[in-house]
Parts: structure tokens; C-alpha cells; sequence
């Protein structure tokens, strides 16, 4: 896929630097990221690199910290979902002090409880970081190289609606995407605008 020859050529030509690159693999929901991400691990891999990805979805905080919070849920979705200051000080200021090792609140989705996790750096040459709102105002200047994965959004929605069965039936999907996820997703095009501040924007995939 010459998409991805040009992301590998991109990320080839980055200044040297005495600790692991940070990428990001940004894009809203059901635009592809997990996939893409994987792919991209693995054309780096080949390219001699070593890869660790970090999927921002994996470091949620609990229920009670994201809902019933008294705030809008499109808010509730966009700054409580993540501890966003635990995330900028374990992950990305760690990498930057060049720390050997992250600690990380990992969260159990079947226990609703987070738990820190370590995850060693030391051989690693870059950290991949995929998730949705990775250029907020809190992160976006820690990234060496950012990635954005543009897809239609009527493609999108059918993605999210028919993969998440845990919400309920399809009624209850569409009313908590339009209340909560969509809306947040909005505001952070409208208020950060990633796909302006991206390095490589990815469409249609």
C-alpha cells in the first residue's frame, strides 16, 4: 500500500534523537485506527525498528469518574473519560526524561477498576499512540510525529453503530452516540482542528 510507504519514508527521515520517537495514530471513532496502527507496527518492524503501541482507550479511568458527573456527556467523553495529566506525566513526560519504564493505569473493562502496569522502554525505538483526541492541547506537543485518519463519517458511524452491541440494541446506540460520543468529537474538530496540525493525513481508508 503506498499510504503506508509514505508514512515509513516520513518517519525514516525524523531528526535522530537519544530516546524513542513518539507517534500518534489519531482519528475519531470507527475511522480505522486500531487496524491502520497494526499495519504501520509492522512495516516499522520490518524497517528495523522496535515497536511498542499504546492504545489511549486502555487507559480510561473508571465509571464513576466518567458518568453521572453533573457535566454534559459530550463533555464527560472528551475531558473526564482519560486522567489526562496522569497520562501527559506517566507517558509522555516519562518518555521525553527518557524513563526505561512507563507506569501506566491500565483499565479492567469486566472489573470497572484501573491498575498500573509497567511497561519497559529501554530497547524500544518508537512509541505508537492510537486513540481519538491525541492532539489535545495537554499531549499534542509531546508527539514527534502525528498521523490522522480521515474517514467518512457516514462510514464511521455504521462502524461504531453495529460494533457496539455492549451498549444496548441499535435505538440505544444511536441515542448515546449522538448524546455523548459524536458531540465530543464535534467540539474537538471544531476547537483543536487535528486534521490542520497533522503531519500525514490518511483518507477514505
Amino acid at each position: 500500500m503506498r499510504i503506508l510507504q509514505n508514512v515509513i519514508e516520513e518517519i525514516n527521515q525524523l531528526e535522530k534523537i537519544d530516546r524513542p520517537y513518539i507517534i500518534g495514530m489519531d482519528g475519531l471513532s470507527g475511522s480505522g485506527k486500531t487496524t491502520l496502527s497494526e499495519k504501520i507496527k509492522e512495516e516499522l518492524m520490518n524497517e528495523g525498528f522496535q515497536v511498542i503501541v499504546i492504545h489511549i482507550d486502555h487507559l480510561i479511568v473508571e465509571r464513576a469518574k466518567r458518568y453521572n458527573t453533573g457535566h454534559p456527556e459530550w463533555y464527560e467523553y472528551y475531558a473526564l473519560q482519560w486522567d489526562v495529566q496522569c497520562i501527559k506525566e506517566n507517558l509522555f513526560k516519562a518518555v521525553h526524561q527518557k524513563s526505561n519504564h512507563l507506569y501506566l493505569p491500565f483499565y479492567d473493562f469486566d472489573k470497572d477498576q484501573s491498575y498500573s502496569q509497567s511497561i519497559n522502554i529501554g530497547q524500544c525505538s518508537i512509541i505508537l499512540i492510537e486513540g481519538v483526541f491525541l492532539q489535545r492541547n495537554e499531549w499534542k506537543s509531546f508527539f514527534d510525529f502525528m498521523i490522522y485518519l480521515d474517514c467518512p463519517r457516514d462510514m464511521r458511524n455504521a462502524r461504531v453503530l453495529q460494533r457496539d452491541a455492549y451498549i444496548g440494541d441499535m435505538n440505544e446506540r444511536l441515542k448515546k452516540y449522538e448524546r455523548r460520543y459524536w458531540k465530543g468529537e464535534e467540539y474537538y474538530l471544531l476547537e483543536v482542528d487535528p486534521l490542520k496540525k497533522s503531519d500525514i493525513i490518511i483518507r477514505n481508508l
